[in-house]
């Protein structure tokens, strides 16, 4: 085995052997494909693939702003009933800030909410267990909102500000972060000659998650040098 081969297989292997499995696409069953792409992409979500083939199969997929999952739906994709998907997590450190700004693009979703009884985010609304208003402190995992597809897909809005310990704070594995962190630090070399003083690891950080989310690179110089003025106010 060549020392490449060797490496990039290194990169995939955690600890004990096992090997990185990432969720990578959630199937939603819809009935309206047309609707269902028209409704996820009022909300902002980035049109990644509309594949149509002469045997009628058709997938269209669409990805969250910052998500390394995405969601698929189309014809003769899945067997669940329209509907069917209930529940599904859309994590956000701002849930009143995301609340307003979804309401804003028009969905009906709900006024925010705290579970009393455990699991009561899950049930549907009007039943007990739910508390109006976020929770104390808005604490981490806490705090809920939910809206749902014209198919009846029920969505759940959870705000965490400070993960658990162990959570990463990216999907990305090593192979591809290398590559990224390389491009990092050649787009800072040429902000830094003309920046103020300033620590690497904020306009690092703000660079790799703009790239992460779909940016160009010179996108991300531009979010990564408004975060650092924004840091120095």
């Amino acid at each position: 085995m060549s020392t490449q081969l060797s490496n990039e297989r290194t990169t995939r292997v955690t600890n004990g052997g096992m090997v990185d499995m990432k969720l990578e696409v959630v199937v939603v069953p819809v009935s309206d494909v047309d609707r269902a792409k028209r409704f996820y992409g009022s909300l902002g979500w980035r049109l990644d693939a509309d594949f149509a083939f002469d045997n009628g199969f058709r997938v269209v997929q669409l990805t969250p702003p910052g998500s390394g999952c995405s969601v698929q739906f189309g014809t003769n994709i899945t067997s669940a009933p329209p509907g069917s998907a209930q529940g599904l997590y859309l994590v956000i450190s701002d849930i009143e800030t995301a609340r307003e700004a979804l309401a804003a693009r028009g969905v009906a979703i709900s006024e925010l909410f705290h579970a009393e009884t455990p699991g009561a985010q899950f049930q549907p609304k009007g039943t007990s267990g739910r508390v109006s208003g976020p929770a104390p402190d808005h604490a981490s995992y806490r705090t809920f909102a939910t809206f749902s597809d014209p198919d009846g897909n029920s969505w759940l809005l959870q705000e965490i500000k400070t993960r658990l310990p162990g959570r990463g704070l990216t999907s990305m594995d090593v192979a591809t972060l290398i590559p990224l962190l390389r491009e990092a630090e050649e787009r800072h070399g040429a902000y830094q000659a003309t920046a103020p003083k300033h620590h690497w690891s904020g306009w690092y950080a703000a660079y790799i998650v703009s790239r992460e989310r779909g940016k160009t690179p010179e996108e991300s110089v531009k979010d990564a040098a408004l975060y650092m003025a924004d840091a120095r106010r």
